[in-house]
């Protein structure tokens, strides 16, 4: 459904509902790969060698904003919080959150050494990430040099959303059927922390409150791989269009996070006809 962010990283929450305050977690400075290589007393390549290393020019890419550390404590004073093994993950989160942000530019190739500079951390978790975007479709390797975000046009929208409305609509629907409305009520925070996200003009936590809350709704099915393909394809639309629309406002994203409230309402009342016509509306929205 909506774009945006900046390039931090974000803590996977899965279906748990995103508190507005702890959204935009950034991807804290990190300690040089030679740092961690001389805990562990072994030399790293990366840390003897220049930022184009294997090969990945860096010469005209585009600067980037640092990664900001946001901490109760005062900066000078904050200490890294991002365990060794979860950098990876966390470079991941800030990838895809740059991606909806429009800060990977669609067309532009970034390089694994450049992007672990702006991080703070040694290329080897950026290229990690960025080949994960790559099986992901978001990005293509360009050899020697690095990845390329991938143009996408209008009608790959307009496709991904026909394909969204054709596996969750049914879905929605048969659940609507068939779910208490006790279970739609232990949605509502979900739908709430969206409205809030719209209401403060966040498009990055408002893209991430919005599959929080399609996947919740899905899992509701009992169905792993529809939950799986489902939010792929929701991710996948939320990707910046080359010479598409101006992403949409703060107006835009209260009208639609309105919808998810408005459609918990019909579900639970399991009026049907509301149902159909809302997650409809929704999709054809997107």
């Amino acid at each position: 459904m909506e774009q945006a962010g900046s390039l931090g990283a974000r803590v996977s929450t899965g279906s748990a509902a995103p508190d507005i305050r702890t959204a935009s977690v950034r991807v804290p400075a990190q300690a040089r790969a030679a740092d961690v290589e001389r805990e562990r007393g072994v030399a790293s390549d990366e840390s003897r060698s220049a930022p184009g290393a294997r090969g990945e020019h860096t010469h005209s890419e585009p600067p980037l904003p640092h990664p900001r550390v946001e901490t109760a404590r005062p900066v000078e004073t904050a200490r890294p919080v991002v365990q060794r093994a979860s950098v990876r993950g966390q470079i991941l989160d800030a990838l895809r959150t740059a991606l909806v942000a429009g800060e990977l530019a669609p067309g532009q190739v970034y390089s694994a050494p450049v992007l672990g500079e702006r991080f703070g951390v040694s290329a080897t978790p950026v290229r990690e990430a960025m080949q994960q975007l790559a099986l992901e479709g978001a990005v293509e390797v360009v050899p020697n040099r690095g990845f390329r975000v991938v143009r996408r046009g209008t009608r790959e929208l307009a496709e991904l959303a026909e394909i969204r409305a054709l596996l969750e609509v049914p879905v929605v629907l048969r659940l609507a059927r068939t779910v208490p409305a006790a279970r739609w009520a232990e949605l509502r925070p979900l739908a709430e922390a969206a409205a809030r996200a719209a209401s403060a003009g966040c498009r990055a936590t408002y893209a991430e409150c919005d599959r929080a809350f399609h996947h919740a709704v899905l899992a509701l099915a009992g169905n792993d791989q529809l939950v799986q393909i489902a939010d792929d394809l929701h991710r996948r639309a939320q990707w910046p269009l080359v010479g598409g629309p101006v992403p949409r406002g703060r107006a835009d994203l209260m009208a639609d996070a309105a919808e998810h409230l408005a459609l918990l309402d019909a579900l639970t009342a399991q009026d049907l006809p509301a149902v159909q016509s809302l997650v409809r509306e929704h999709f054809a929205d997107s």
